[in-house]
């Protein structure tokens, strides 16, 4: 974990903080060092460039920004930087997060950003996890007992609902 490379969980604004901080939460749980800021593609775009170009250099290895409406920070974040780039769309706003859907998802070609589901957060570290898994064998082992128990835990639903189906 010593060399392990960290996340960057990006938000455009404070309000996105309730969601995101799930994204965290996971990231946690998998011992991937993150850090977690508001940086605005719109409000403080030198600020938002400047870490975003920097990042690599900063021990980075995944870059995940959180952004309603607009929704211009992913796109800002691939612009200005080599690392994968996880969009996570914030619902709100008049269109209830089908803009920053929208929005997240249509970039240009040569400048990708995954995008997961309106306020995806968790999804959001899963990726991370899985693309920094890709380099990490630890982490990989992590990932697939993760699934492991996932699996089991809905073996043992699914066994819960047949018992209870056939007693009907």
């Amino acid at each position: 974990m010593e060399n392990r490379k960290k996340v960057a969980v990006i938000m455009g604004s404070d309000s996105d903080w309730s969601v995101v901080k799930s994204a965290c939460s996971v990231l946690k749980e998998f011992d991937v060092p993150f850090e977690a800021h508001i940086l605005s593609a719109h409000r403080t775009p030198e600020a938002a460039a400047a870490f975003a170009k920097s990042a690599r250099d900063n021990g980075f290895g995944v870059i995940i920004c959180a952004a309603g409406m607009a929704a211009h920070l992913a796109g800002a974040f691939a612009a200005n930087s080599t690392l994968p780039v996880i969009g996570i769309p914030m619902k709100g706003g008049a269109m209830d997060g089908l803009d920053a859907l929208l929005a997240t998802v249509q970039m240009p070609s040569g400048f990708p950003v995954a995008t997961v589901a309106l306020n995806g957060a968790k999804n959001a570290a899963y990726l991370a996890v899985t693309i920094l898994a890709v380099a990490d064998e630890e982490l990989a082992g992590k990932l697939a007992a993760f699934r492991a128990d996932t699996a089991a835990a809905i073996a043992k639903k699914d066994a819960a609902v047949a018992a209870e189906a056939s007693a009907l």
